[in-house]
């Protein structure tokens, strides 16, 4: 990555909005291609309500409908958007989509302790490894962070893929990834340093206090 196109650069990095999916506990990855609820609709209005009038410069998200969905105010505002399949969730393969259950589970915490562990080339049936989706965003981040005159950059994503996400952007190890707390429709602040991004905000929801 270019440092020199990064210096002044500040990403809000959001995560979607609630998806009946979320509510329901089932894993949608990137093979599910979900909508907001009506509760995550109301989310992204909060948002937009508490950030409609940043300068953004462009918004990057990724292919799937509840990423677009949770900035499209600020699409129709006239923001300039891109989509790139680099910010799009990892892919949980056979998980995908199945409603939750003790024994998929037990498979979801064994995988992330094998993560935790730094065995990062593990994934589940059909799935893709956490190096794999890490080798993605990092060819997407340097697609976003190359342009100078895009100094606030308006990010968003998804829950697991924002955890491997921050990792890349604030220079911390993967296996370290579960730090990174998460909810529907938060956002994380960063700012470029010279070297990395440092974080501002970290899980901020205070747009969503009623």
């Amino acid at each position: 990555m270019n440092k020199d196109s990064k210096i002044g650069k500040t990403i809000h990095l959001i995560r979607h909005g609630e998806t009946d999916f979320n509510q329901q506990g089932i894993i949608q990855g990137s093979g599910v291609n979900s909508d907001l609820n009506e509760k995550g609709r109301w989310q992204a209005a909060q948002f937009f309500k508490a950030n409609q009038n940043q300068p953004y410069n462009r918004i990057y998200t990724s292919e799937l409908n509840r990423a677009i969905q949770s900035v499209d105010a600020f699409i129709q505002k006239g923001i300039p958007h891109t989509t790139h399949a680099g910010l799009n969730e990892i892919n949980w393969g056979v998980m995908e989509g199945k409603p939750s259950s003790p024994e998929r589970h037990q498979i979801y915490q064994r995988i992330i302790e094998n993560w935790t562990n730094g065995h990062l080339d593990i994934a589940v049936e059909n799935g893709e490894t956490p190096l794999e989706l890490f080798d993605k965003q990092t060819k997407a981040l340097e697609h976003i962070t190359q342009k100078t005159d895009e100094d606030l950059i308006l990010v968003s994503m998804h829950g697991r893929a924002m955890r491997s996400f921050l990792c890349l952007l604030t220079n911390t190890p993967l296996q370290q990834m579960e730090q990174w707390e998460h909810t529907n429709l938060c956002l994380y602040e960063l700012v470029f340093n010279g070297d990395y991004f440092d974080v501002i905000k970290a899980c901020d929801v205070s747009h969503l206090q009623e």
